[in-house]
């Protein structure tokens, strides 16, 4: 073969690859200017059409009718809570390996408890309580938000906003620019010396805003009359919560007199949304992010959603007017980053933490199995033990769905610890409403059904989690008989949404199954960045091929 003749087929060759993309000619890497995270705390899947002929055309239905929406997006681990479910969104990875396996757990080698962000080590900044002694170090794993630190040699700026630390602090990940969030005592938001020694100039500029008590200085009425409300139940209703000082739970709530005596009643009013989102408009501002020539990554947690939640069960008018609300906010929140970054040039993206049961009450009105577990399973437990092993209190910890031990002794006394999970197991699934008992260690000859023991196994880390797991009946929780919990592996605590918009989107929608911890692959796929160093969830290709 010839030398001109080689020269002329790899001419050729080359070019077929470039008319194919195989090979892209271009000057620099194509990358959004900002990446935003928007997690709603205990955000059904079903609340984006529950509402949907009430929201407006910019919030959800905009995310919707412009983005890409992943229908059936599930969590693939347990318990399904707040901590857990942000870790595992920016990790890509589920509990047993990025540590965070709840809100808070004992640690079952030292038999300390901790907080899921608490750091003892660091100081608060912008308050003087306890609330600022946070940092993201008993995460295990690097975030989508590290990863994007380190592709761009730290030049790109990441900041968390929360009403919630754990909800700002995780995501933002161990090297973020700043993560923020609120400290009830002094109506501020407020980081630690993790991040940094004093607060910026234009946190403090906002916090002198003082606009929680401009929040709180109007009662909360609903947004349209309340007979328009179809979607809920009655105003007041049995299972619903009150804030202190209320006599029922009716509208309006005096939220002027409630804010005096109870500053943390934010929280769990639409307010609280309005109040992050525009703290997070600062944080765009303060921070220049989206204006250089790296991409930057904000990440939102909206929380009120939880706390009404929490408070009043999804079937209440209260959830209702707060995603009404949302929406409203949400809406004004993307004009502001068309404004601000440029349409097109910013990729957000929606999900949340999880979802949340019906409330035992409503449930029960209408003729369906649910309930709440006995409280005194500890100690029931712990005299059944007794009985047979002869020491006192050996089952430590009941939380999490998972019974912890007293290693110390059983290993002092040299008893049979294999003996006393299997008669642990044998007394959980005796009682009502628990329909399944498993020894974590012996996982595999258990009666679990197949998916809900790989759930049970992605969220076990033996170091953070007791031995033995409690899965209860469909309906069934452990909490309140007023408003709702979560924690669980049915659809109404794991079945998400997730939609994205923006930057390279293109519309339309897939009924694939989709982990959440696809989450993570997925923006790093498109930013070209590697995945987190734990993750174990995969592209989403439905977005990809869009």
């Amino acid at each position: 073969m010839s030398k001109l003749f080689k020269t002329l087929s790899a001419l050729a060759l080359t070019g077929a690859m470039l008319q194919a993309g195989v090979i892209r000619a271009q000057k620099t890497l194509d990358r959004p200017k900002l990446v935003v995270g928007i997690v709603v705390d205990q955000m059904r899947w079903d609340y984006l059409y529950r509402y949907y002929d009430r929201y407006e055309g910019g919030g959800f239905k905009r995310m919707l009718g412009e983005g890409f929406s992943c229908e059936n997006t599930f969590i693939t681990h347990l318990p399904s809570f707040t901590a857990v479910g942000h870790s595992t969104i920016y990790t890509g990875s589920v509990p047993a390996i990025h540590g965070i396996t709840g809100n808070d757990w004992t640690d079952q080698v030292t038999g300390r408890h901790w907080y899921c962000t608490e750091d003892t080590t660091v100081q608060p900044v912008g308050t003087t309580t306890d609330a600022g002694k946070m940092s993201p170090r008993n995460l295990l794993a690097t975030t989508i938000t590290d990863e994007l630190k380190l592709a761009t040699n730290f030049r790109s700026k990441v900041v968390g906003v929360s009403l919630k630390d754990r909800a700002s602090i995780l995501p933002a990940g161990h090297m973020a620019n700043g993560a923020f969030w609120l400290d009830d005592s002094n109506g501020s938001f407020v980081t630690s010396s993790f991040y940094m020694k004093e607060l910026p100039e234009w946190v403090k500029t906002f916090n002198a805003r003082q606009l929680p008590a401009t929040l709180m200085s109007k009662p909360w009425s609903p947004l349209y009359p309340i007979n328009t409300y179809v979607q809920s139940t009655a105003d007041d209703m049995p299972w619903e919560g009150t804030f202190k000082g209320e006599t029922a739970a009716t509208f309006p709530h005096n939220m002027p007199d409630i804010y005096k005596t109870d500053k943390g009643s934010l929280r769990s009013t639409p307010s609280g949304n309005t109040l992050t989102l525009e703290f997070a408009k600062a944080a765009i501002d303060g921070y220049q992010l989206g204006a250089g020539a790296v991409t930057d990554f904000l990440t939102i947690n909206c929380a009120s959603t939880d706390y009404v939640g929490h408070k009043y069960g999804p079937n209440s008018i209260e959830v209702e007017d707060t995603y009404l609300r949302l929406d409203k906010d949400l809406s004004a929140f993307l004009r502001y980053l068309d404004q601000r970054v440029g349409k097109g040039n910013y990729l957000v993206f929606l999900s949340a933490d999880h979802g949340a049961a019906h409330s035992v009450g409503f449930m029960k009105e209408n003729a369906m199995p649910a309930g709440l577990p006995d409280g005194k399973m500890l100690s029931g437990l712990n005299s059944l033990l007794q009985e047979r092993f002869g020491a006192e209190k050996l089952a430590l910890t009941s939380e999490n769905y998972h019974i912890g031990f007293d290693h110390k002794t059983i290993a002092a006394k040299q008893l049979d610890f294999e003996a006393i999970k299997k008669l642990t197991v044998q007394y959980l699934q005796r009682l009502p409403g628990v329909q399944f008992a498993a020894d974590m260690d012996n996982l595999g000859n258990s009666s679990l059904p197949a998916p809900i023991r790989e759930m049970a196994s992605n969220g076990y880390n033996p170091k953070r989690c007791g031995s033995v797991i409690v899965i209860p009946e469909p309906g069934w929780y452990s909490g309140s008989a007023k408003g709702t919990t979560h924690g669980n592996w049915n659809p109404y605590d794991t079945h998400l949404p997730l939609v994205f918009m923006g930057w390279h989107i293109k519309h339309g929608a897939t009924n694939e199954v989709v982990s959440m911890a696809d989450i993570a692959p997925t923006i790093a796929a498109m930013l070209h960045i590697q995945m987190p160093n734990g993750a174990v969830g995969k592209p989403v290709q439905a977005v990809m091929k869009q």
